[in-house]
């Protein structure tokens, strides 16, 4: 999988691969493809995002170089951004919260970025709604320029015009349905665009993590990152899921390692979460026999905490126990 670090030749839409995984569920094999975003050029999806983003920013305003420009991350955004505005020349703040993972601070900083930590939870539990506070604050009193992620229809674009078209052009040949992790809703916005133009699309499953709002329910603490919103997203419509999916914390955390140990494929807390919802829709659809999981990142960004013991024994303690007759292979 790849690290952080950049690449000494910057390939972009380049084609990120498909993995095939076999998973034995209740003693019956079923096939599931792994679309690894981890092979982008800093390590995630949000790679496309934030090229989009700021291909934007830079055909709407007049940026000079040494601009200020900022966003709100969990982790990958901040990281691409990062390393596109050291590029580009430009500055650049990433807004985070305690959950950011440490290996996603370093990069952040090794590409200049300044890290601008917020601890107070919003009224959800999470921090989103505290983040985006502290942006609003630093574009009014700064002059700083923010990409928006969340409203920017940038996001969604890329995914329209580059990742769903890419993961059907692999997948067509067998994919019974596609399942998708929902933040910002850009990506599954974008992808569930594209697919529904197909003359015959796949069933496409939203997934989201229980305390997230995008779909409704009450708020809850979420202890990934990446995946689930203290808020509503502004690209998702009905017509882009033929059904969403609430995994727990937990759920993602042991299909992670269960895929790990498995097939030494580390994906990150989002792409378990996918994982056991594409699990859950296998089990009861006996007809499919092959799913398509887009996986937003790698595990290496998680070293810390997914995959590690000590933390996954204080923050999910029963998390072996919960795929008694789930295994990949």
């Amino acid at each position: 999988m790849n690290t952080t670090e950049a690449p000494t030749s910057r390939n972009y839409g380049a084609v990120t691969p498909i993995a095939e995984v076999s998973v034995s569920i209740a003693g019956q094999q079923r096939r599931v493809r792994l679309k690894l975003e981890s092979e982008n050029p800093w390590g995630s999806i949000k790679d496309r995002t934030a090229r989009s983003l700021l291909d934007a920013l830079e055909k709407d305003t007049q940026l000079e170089r040494g601009a200020m420009i900022v966003e709100s991350s969990s982790g990958n955004a901040g990281v691409a951004l990062a390393a596109l505005c050291q590029e580009r020349g430009y500055r650049f703040t990433a807004v985070v919260d305690p959950r950011v993972s440490e290996a996603n601070v370093r990069s952040m900083k090794e590409y200049g970025a300044l890290v601008d930590l917020i601890s107070k939870p919003d009224e959800f539990g999470g921090y989103l709604m505290t983040r985006l506070e502290r942006v609003a604050e630093l574009v009014k009193n700064h002059g700083y320029y923010w990409t928006d992620q969340y409203r920017n229809p940038a996001n969604p674009d890329i995914h329209y015009r580059e990742t769903g078209p890419e993961l059907w052009s692999q997948t067509q040949d067998a994919c019974d349905a596609v399942f998708v992790a929902v933040s910002t809703g850009g990506t599954l916005a974008g992808v569930a665009r594209y697919l529904r133009e197909l003359d015959n699309p796949p069933y496409i499953g939203a997934v989201d993590l229980a305390g997230s709002v995008v779909f409704g329910g009450e708020p809850g603490p979420r202890k990934i990152v990446g995946i689930g919103s203290s808020r509503k997203s502004d690209f998702l419509l009905p017509s882009h899921y033929d059904d969403f999916m609430l995994v727990e914390d937990i759920e993602a955390v042991a299909h992670c390692r269960a895929m790990a140990a498995g097939t030494g494929i580390r994906v990150g807390g989002s792409s378990g979460a996918v994982l056991a919802a594409a699990t859950r829709f296998l089990r009861t659809h006996q007809e499919a026999q092959t799913v398509v999981c887009l996986c937003p990142d790698g595990g290496d960004r998680y070293l810390d905490s997914i995959y590690s013991p000590s933390t996954v024994c204080e923050k999910w303690p029963h998390s072996s126990t919960v795929l008694e007759d789930i295994q990949y292979g």
